[in-house]
């Protein structure tokens, strides 16, 4: 075997040996302390954060998928019954838009970066070097994470906490958003006397046949939001939404 393939070698070595990747104790510490929560695991946390450019090949041991994709459940439960609990006398047909508005990538987005999880993500260089810890869609697939790993580490009721006080700006502003968010951002621009928004396309990526597209929503007074959606149309729809949760004083 050439040096070279010899170097190879005992780097991947070395790297198998390392195991999963962690955040430093300064990290976990402060991250504990922004998410109002206290890991007995802290295995659950270190995963939480870690992207699957970082596992060396391991997402299904050591990537947030798993945590994530469970995270998506127990947080569709948990707003499920906070609407329900809220709007009794409305049918599913009413619920649903409620529903999809507040579990959406946008707005899971909207709260990793309100918790900052950007600066705990962990990624591989090249991730690092296309944006990584700042994609809104690492960024709502780490909060997904962070519910699945805490309902992993204590159970339903801490997960419930966790959600309701993260959610709560965002639900109080659930009322006529959920339903047609364009519609209601262009009236709440009318009433307030400014210009009505005006919507960009950030990028298109992905197939012809499955396309990403992101577009930010431009108001006067506020900072421009985005919106991510598999036509133009419904990422214009996810970037009104996720303005009216920054607002956050509809009712």
């Amino acid at each position: 075997m050439t040096n070279a393939g010899n170097t190879g070698k005992r780097r991947r070595n070395r790297a198998r040996a390392e195991g999963p990747p962690q955040l430093t104790a300064e990290q976990r510490d402060a991250l504990e302390t922004a998410l109002g929560y206290k890991f007995k695991d802290e295995v659950l946390l270190h995963r939480a954060m870690t992207h699957r450019s970082a596992t060396q090949g391991k997402a299904a041991e050591w990537s947030n998928e798993r945590l994530e994709f469970l995270g998506d459940r127990i947080l569709g439960l948990v707003i499920v019954e906070t609407l329900m609990e809220r709007f009794p006398k409305q049918r599913e047909g009413e619920l649903a838009p409620r529903l999809n508005a507040m579990v959406s990538r946008e707005t899971c987005a909207i709260v990793g970066t309100e918790l900052g999880l950007n600066n705990y993500l962990i990624v591989d260089r090249s991730e690092r070097s296309t944006g990584g810890p700042e994609k809104r869609s690492l960024l709502a697939n780490a909060v997904e994470a962070v519910i699945g790993a805490i309902y992993t580490d204590a159970g339903l009721e801490k997960a419930r906490k966790f959600i309701l006080k993260q959610w709560k700006a965002l639900l109080q502003a659930s009322t006529d958003m959920a339903r047609d968010p364009k519609s209601a951002l262009q009236e709440w621009a009318q009433g307030s006397g400014i210009a009505a928004p005006a919507y960009r396309q950030l990028s298109r990526e992905g197939p012809d046949h499955a396309p990403v597209f992101t577009v930010a929503v431009e108001i006067d007074g506020r900072r421009p939001m985005q919106g991510i959606g598999n036509s133009k149309q419904v990422a214009e729809r996810e970037a009104a939404r996720a303005m009216l949760a920054a607002i956050g004083d509809l009712t």
